[in-house]
């Protein structure tokens, strides 16, 4: 029977892989709500160093006996039953639960219970719902898979009947939550390892949509044909948004300021709801403002005051995040690890007013280098310059049929200057080698490419005519 997280207040809970984004957001919730919270990570960062701020003990490396004393063990996808602490709680007969199974136990009972679904975009519009509903004051909880300054982190424990979460599509694990309204962004290929193509990861979206009570609603993006089919396959209310005047929200008067910022009125049917200047600037986030703005509508929250906290919103971290200046240079970092992430990020930061743009990409899995190898060397068009460093394996051990300078020469030959720099000093070194005053970088991937950045920032100027 599955452990229930709710008999464990006042207990020790023990994360695997806490330092992961999701994992050290849970980590921070339980242990604010009363629980005995303890975790591990195979490497110290800056999330288990924010944890042990918290007074939440933390282990650098896995060892059997780091779960002597728990009553429950969480572990995320990343943490295999081989790992040597989930052997060890076998073992000892310890109940363990799996990361999405514990968000699904969390949801249950909220009466607007948000899952954020999408290939891509889940982090940045349950980062504008978390942004509304917190400026509403309904007091909500709410889980996402980035960092949000105005939360303190990507966590929050709310009284109110609001849950905000992101609904991830990885190993089906939304399908363990309790939506009561599902949202689904877009439906595009991405880990095909697990799906193997692009019609059973729609099966899998109209799964989720039939987790949704008939009392409860979806909203999705209408003129992605996959969304529209599953939505109307699903025997439930649904409520589409998009450009078109053919969707039950959209926009209308569209306008781009010169950062790229949409400026639009919100509309529900023939009935105007909100005049609308976003905050942030591009084409994926008017989307996703829409995505945002259309849950506020049926949530009935004051549509005024819900556009005026978009107008505040400036994105969560690793989100086209600006990170710095150096030698006269922007860097940015952005999250998104598939091609359609990677192209909407680069479409941002062209609108940011640069001599050259550099991008540093770091491939994420083999297995999805692999699977979208076609489809990443035809991402970077437009880049003035392209390092690749090498692959990130994450949660995979290297097959030895794919490499990161595999991708190099099929890049050049469409035009972009492309790298091959293993480590992230050699594109350190790189970078300063040959970027100029005006130029603007952005580092892509959900690995710890960010790292990169801070390494740059860390060292400074060291061009003079950047001083």
């Amino acid at each position: 029977m599955q452990a229930r997280i709710e008999r464990y207040v006042g207990k020790r809970v023990h994360f695997l892989g806490v330092g992961g984004s999701s994992m050290s957001g849970l980590a921070a919730l339980l242990n604010s709500q009363g629980y005995q919270v303890t975790g591990t990570d195979r490497t110290q960062s800056h999330k288990t160093e924010a944890l042990e701020k918290k007074g939440i003990p933390i282990y650098i490396g896995h060892r059997p006996e780091n779960v002597h004393g728990a009553d429950l063990i969480v572990y995320s996808a990343a943490i295999g039953p081989e790992n040597c602490e989930r052997r060890e709680a076998e073992r000892l007969g310890i109940p363990q639960l799996e990361r999405c199974e514990l968000i699904g136990q969390l949801m249950e009972g909220k009466k607007f219970a948000v899952g954020v679904s999408g290939t891509h975009g889940k982090t940045t519009t349950t980062s504008m719902l978390a942004q509304i509903f917190m400026a509403l004051h309904t007091d909500p909880t709410i889980h996402i898979g980035g960092e949000l300054d105005f939360i303190g982190g990507s966590t929050r424990a709310g009284q109110g009947p609001d849950f905000l979460c992101e609904a991830c599509e990885f190993n089906a694990s939304f399908l363990k939550f309790h939506p009561t309204v599902a949202v689904i962004l877009n439906i595009d290929e991405d880990h095909l390892d697990f799906y193997g193509n692009i019609d059973n990861i729609e099966r899998a979206f109209a799964e989720y949509c039939a987790l949704v009570p008939q009392d409860g609603c979806l909203v999705g993006w209408g003129e992605d044909f996959r969304v529209r089919r599953v939505m109307e396959n699903a025997d439930r209310p649904y409520f589409t948004y998009g450009r078109g005047p053919e969707n039950d929200f959209h926009c209308e008067n569209l306008s781009f300021d010169r950062l790229g910022r949409p400026q639009y009125d919100f509309y529900r049917k023939k009935t105007f709801l909100c005049r609308v200047n976003l905050g942030v600037a591009g084409e994926s986030n008017l989307l996703d403002s829409m995505a945002a703005l259309s849950v506020a509508a049926l949530r009935n929250l004051d549509m005024a005051a819900a556009a005026e906290a978009m107008a505040h919103f400036k994105g969560a971290h690793r989100r086209n995040e600006h990170t710095g200046d150096v030698d006269g240079v922007m860097l940015f970092t952005d999250y998104g690890h598939n091609p359609a992430e990677i192209k909407s990020a680069l479409s941002i930061a062209k609108l940011a007013p640069h001599r050259q743009l550099w991008a540093v990409w770091q491939p994420h899995t083999y297995s999805r280098t692999r699977d979208l190898f076609d489809g990443f060397v035809e991402t970077f068009d437009g880049v003035d310059h392209l390092l690749i460093t090498d692959i990130c394996a994450a949660r995979e051990t290297d097959p030895g049929d794919i490499h990161a300078s595999m991708l190099v020469e099929p890049i050049r030959r469409r035009g972009i200057d492309a790298i091959y720099t293993p480590t992230f000093d050699d594109a350190e070194a790189y970078l300063r080698a040959h970027w100029q005053a005006g130029d603007l970088m952005i580092s892509h991937g959900c690995g710890d490419i960010d790292l990169l950045n801070e390494q740059i920032l860390l060292h400074g100027d060291t061009k003079e005519d950047a001083k």
